[in-house]
């Protein structure tokens, strides 16, 4: 197993006044999301939560927050059988990975990404092997069909995508999704679906159909804290059609954390009653910050460049002088944080000292999802002027 890629950025990052690294939406408080319960009028869960017991809750979770979960996410086109809870996103995405990429199976993974999402299926015990393919910011960073139809082996049987991207915020189109399930279809190949940000998209439009909905070895991996900033409820699930692979997860979910706070489960419950007004709201913070990010871009085009993000809150943005962990090094110094491309893959030191750059290498990440993003947007571009005839130096020596 791998150290962990954010490790490196929590130690040259730490304390950080400007803080551009979070990818969540606005972070919920309680005392808001008590006030928008009682607005709706639902008293009773209010109750259930002040006066709840501390009994172990079910492997699972309960079948409450199950069926809510079903209705509200999956338009009921799932049922409470067929969701799995767990504390967060992160080990459920493991379980799959342990449930589904064992035993002689080949898997295949898409970087840049999130660790879990490129690497769990190594750590899954007696899996044949796991073939990463790069997405480029020239094709918008999608997946590429064919790459993806020439990675595929008699014994592939998992595949792990993350849509909405993170760390681009871009998702695929509905046509692209409609290909990649065909294919998987074809060879009976399972795909886990890292869906963090879906719901979160900045036109509805592009929203994608959940994984678990749309086919039927399909699994939605999926956690409270983006898209409705509920980041310390700690809740997550897993979702998926086919009973039978449900309960390969459930056996693998046995051996890890099986089971969540009723707390968590009460204010998830809590959250997802009142799911429509704070997306809407979130929503509307993240399309004004993304127009002040894309003006930053613009203003500032001789140095910085991205690729448009659609959904999510979040953007991987280009430096045009050098690589992201040498521009992070100097933003840290000054109280600035972005999450630079190693956060999002393994990094071979030895080229990176002999300037062997990866694609993406140029690449970090912005998070825009919070109400105070523009003031640490103007600490980012009041350094950038400071530093602006250096850097023009600079680029006219490349040039040449």
């Amino acid at each position: 197993m791998q150290q962990p890629w954010s490790k490196r950025h929590k130690r040259e990052f730490k304390g950080c006044q400007f803080s551009l690294s979070n990818s969540f939406a606005q972070p919920l408080s309680m005392p808001e999301l008590i006030k928008l319960t009682k607005d709706r009028g639902d008293n009773k869960l209010l109750e259930l939560y002040n006066n709840h017991d501390l009994e172990y809750v079910p492997n699972g979770g309960s079948n409450d927050l199950r069926q809510d979960i079903a209705r509200v996410v999956y338009d009921n086109k799932l049922s409470a059988e067929n969701i799995l809870v767990f504390p967060g996103g992160q080990v459920a995405i493991q379980t799959a990975a342990l449930a589904f990429a064992s035993n002689g199976v080949h898997s295949i993974v898409f970087t840049p990404g999130y660790q879990s999402t490129v690497e769990s299926p190594e750590w899954a015990i007696g899996n044949a092997g796991v073939t990463q393919i790069p997405r480029h910011p020239d094709n918008n960073w999608q997946v590429d069909i064919s790459k993806f139809e020439e990675a595929i082996r008699p014994n592939t049987k998992f595949v792990i995508l993350n849509e909405p991207w993170n760390p681009g915020g871009i998702v695929m189109s509905h046509h692209l999704q409609h290909e990649i399930i065909d294919i998987c279809r074809a060879h009976s190949i399972v795909i886990l679906c890292d869906e963090v940000y879906r719901l979160l998209e900045h036109n509805e439009c592009d929203r994608l159909p959940a994984m678990a909905n749309a086919y039927e070895k399909g699994i939605s991996a999926v956690t409270m804290s983006k898209p409705w900033g509920a980041c310390g409820v700690t809740i997550g699930w897993l979702a998926c059609q086919d009973l039978s692979m449900v309960q390969r997860l459930v056996d693998a979910q046995y051996f890890g954390t099986a089971c969540v706070s009723r707390a968590s489960e009460i204010q998830a419950r809590m959250v997802l009653g009142v799911s429509d007004v704070i997306l809407k709201e979130r929503r509307e913070i993240v399309l004004r910050n993304k127009a002040q990010l894309m003006s930053f871009v613009e203003k500032y085009s001789e140095f910085f460049s991205v690729n448009e993000p659609n959904a999510g809150a979040i953007a991987f943005v280009k430096f045009k002088l050098f690589p992201s962990h040498l521009l992070g090094e100097q933003l840290a110094s000054n109280g600035i944080s972005i999450k630079p491309y190693y956060c999002f893959a393994e990094v071979d030191d030895e080229a990176c000292e002999a300037k062997q750059y990866p694609c993406g290498a140029y690449h970090f990440r912005v998070g825009f999802g919070e109400l105070a993003f523009p003031s640490k947007l103007d600490a980012l571009a009041r350094y950038v002027d400071e530093n602006a005839d250096g850097w023009r130096r600079k680029l006219q020596k490349i040039d040449k």
